[in-house]
């Protein structure tokens, strides 16, 4: 059997479960005799079982009364009829398939191929992972702020890297604890801030495969803003409900302490 190295995409296509079953055994044969990578593979695998439990019940909730097919469709007339319901088949298929399939699932809405985990990835991995958890009143993080030091441990272990977590205070922001989360491009850490008004910010931090050092920029997505960047291989995102340019001396702040701390 040949020993090459499978390609990051075909390695992608066996997490997901779509290669032929000639390439699927030839990738297996490969993890079996590279432990490490299998352990990278499996944790990636891991990974989508816990994005597909999470987003299953987005992914059954009824279609919206306004974005009724049938409905749109009875609108239009002729030709025209016809073509609508053409496009919006395909938006609500290729819908479907972001939500429940290959693991990717809905983290990856709104990605295109020239984001290839690069910078565009890691700010909209930030951005969805903050409308998740920035909405939850009960239990936006795993562990809370008395305990950062068991967090930065366990996000470091991880990530097989050593993070770092800025203190905000001196911006009137305080430090709420953070989590755990899964990305398309492996786990990274979450923390999240607030103010006195219940204004939440969150810093997502992961291993970068691509843009391994980029210079900081700012992104607005959904209404979500953000500010971007990597050092040395690892990617940070601070994003919150704020413009990208009322975040930008924040994320300044926050890249000077982790400068300073790593």
């Amino acid at each position: 059997m040949n020993s090459e190295r499978p390609t990051e995409d075909e390695l992608q296509a066996f997490i997901d479960g779509v290669l032929d079953e000639a390439a699927h055994a030839r990738v297996e044969g490969y993890l079996i005799r590279h432990p490490e990578e299998a352990e990278r593979i499996a944790d990636y695998l891991s990974q989508r079982d816990e994005l597909r439990q999470v987003l299953r019940p987005i992914a059954e909730e009824p279609v919206p009364s306004r974005l009724d097919l049938q409905r749109m469709i009875e609108a239009q007339a002729g030709a025209r009829r016809r073509s609508f319901f053409a496009g919006w088949r395909s938006m609500a298929a290729g819908l479907a398939l972001l939500l429940v399939g290959g693991g990717s699932g809905w983290f990856l809405h709104g990605a295109g191929p020239s984001e290839s985990g690069g910078i565009a990835a890691l700010a909209r991995e930030a951005a969805d992972n903050y409308a998740v958890y920035g909405a939850d009143h009960v239990r936006p993080v795993e562990l809370k702020a008395d305990a950062r030091d068991e967090l930065v441990k366990w996000v470091s272990n991880r990530l097989r890297r050593s993070i770092a977590v800025p203190d905000l205070g001196t911006s009137g922001y305080r430090f709420m604890g953070g989590r755990l989360v899964a990305t398309a491009h492996g786990p990274a850490g979450l923390f999240f801030y607030d103010d006195d008004r219940g204004t939440r910010l969150a810093m997502l931090v992961r291993p970068m495969e691509v843009d391994k050092n980029a210079a900081m920029s700012e992104h607005d997505l959904g209404g979500t803003g953000g500010v971007a960047w990597s050092k040395d291989g690892l990617g940070y995102s601070l994003v919150g409900p704020e413009p990208p340019a009322f975040l930008h001396p924040l994320a300044d702040e926050v890249r000077r302490q982790i400068n300073a701390a790593i």
